[in-house]
């Protein structure tokens, strides 16, 4: 099961204030852990909502509306997520209380969801994984043979 664990924007994150030396050792740990156990598959800062650009689609229909940010900071903003792979909900809940908060930033949020599943999606990636890589290792043999040929011919 997938789970993505969502942190909130807070005006800091939206600000750029740099987090505390103490903090970020503590994100790193945290990732390494996640990687350690296997269960980690991404993990990303967002730049904040003044780099971002809304598109907007009218109820009714017709053509999208483009609102370059900033964005008021009171609208449910990400400033970073990190996406694991884990076998039950708790396991999830177990690795987002575990995730480390900033200290005195004032409220902070994570958001955890588990993502859909679509088995069709998640064994064809699966395999077209498998495929890139035999791919890349018949490259592989076929430059080795060339190499072997030609130092065979000298």
């Amino acid at each position: 099961m997938r789970y993505i664990l969502m942190a909130k924007a807070t005006g800091f994150s939206e600000a750029r204030v740099k987090m505390s030396p103490t903090y970020n050792d503590q994100m790193s740990a945290y990732k390494q852990a996640l990687a350690s156990a296997g269960v980690l598959l991404a993990e990303e800062e967002l730049q904040p909502s003044w780099a971002g650009i809304r598109i907007c689609y009218p109820s009714q229909g017709g053509e999208p509306t483009l609102l370059a940010g900033p964005f008021p900071v009171s609208q449910e903003f990400l400033s970073a997520y990190t996406l694991i792979e884990v076998s039950s909900e708790e396991e999830a809940l177990h690795w987002a209380l575990r995730m480390p908060i900033p200290a005195d930033r004032g409220e902070y949020e994570i958001e955890m969801r588990k993502l859909e599943e679509h088995s069709n999606c998640i064994q064809q990636r699966k395999w077209q994984a498998l495929e890139a890589d035999l791919q890349e290792m018949r490259y592989m043999l076929q430059a080795r043979e060339q190499f072997d040929e030609g130092v065979n011919v000298k």
